[in-house]
């Protein structure tokens, strides 16, 4: 029965930080933009496929792409 007198007190102050915490998150802006990262997974990517720094081979297949099939625009028409 005595550990109870060592576990109200470490609650308290477990819920104390707690509260510091959330107060502190609140402050610095990290509830701002509750939306934006679910917007953002359903957005288009083809802008950031163009950056051939964040895909290495999207280069390579953007060219590929440009290369005319068989036959010419003027022959298909």
């Amino acid at each position: 029965m005595e550990v109870i007198y060592g576990l109200i007190p470490g609650m308290l102050l477990l819920g104390l930080v707690a509260v510091v915490v959330l107060f502190w998150a609140a402050r610095s802006g990290q509830f701002d933009d509750l939306e934006g990262d679910g917007q953002r997974i359903l957005m288009d990517e083809d802008a950031d496929a163009e950056d051939g720094r964040r895909f290495p081979d999207a280069e390579a297949d953007r060219h590929a792409s440009r290369k005319p099939s068989s036959g010419s625009e003027a022959e298909r028409g």
